[in-house]
């Protein structure tokens, strides 16, 4: 699995190409040859994985009872909009236009990396959820994490 490092602003072009910054390249060797994937987050931005993870994730997606309504409902929502994303030779990929109105792109874009994916944010939403950060974030990281590696005894 792939750990992704950084916080990356970036701009889109008018065509809606966007320059992956070279600190993120760096982490991204297989994306040339293997290419990536974007697709929409759960809140309203995109995600970026690796060709190798969004196999993975497809994986799990096809272990699923498809017989079941809920499940069939997740997957399509999920998988919708989810497109190929190669780099050109000048290390720009082109997001796709339905991409961008669902999360609200335009032009002013923050990568971040969460561990084996980067989520595309519009730089406008990114910063109104970082501003909307919990009043006491250890209590939020006990709640999360307190348990982290313990087990349930209970």
């Amino acid at each position: 699995m792939s750990n992704f490092l950084g916080e990356f602003d970036c701009k889109l072009d008018v065509k809606g190409r966007m320059m992956i910054p070279v600190g993120l390249k760096k982490q991204l060797p297989e994306a040339v040859s293997e290419g990536l994937v974007i697709n929409r987050g759960f809140e309203k931005h995109l995600v970026i994985y690796t060709r190798k993870e969004w196999d993975k994730i497809v994986e799990d997606l096809s272990k699923l009872n498809s017989y079941e309504k809920k499940t069939r409902e997740f997957i399509r929502y999920f998988t919708r909009g989810a497109s190929e994303l190669p780099l050109d030779s000048a290390g720009r990929v082109l997001l796709p236009k339905s991409l961008l109105e669902y999360a609200g792109i335009n032009t002013d874009v923050v990568l971040s990396c969460q561990f084996n994916k980067i989520e595309v944010w519009a730089k406008d939403a990114y910063d109104a959820q970082l501003d909307d950060e919990p009043e006491n974030f250890a209590n939020l990281a006990e709640e999360v994490m307190g348990n982290a590696g313990r087990g349930n005894n209970e």
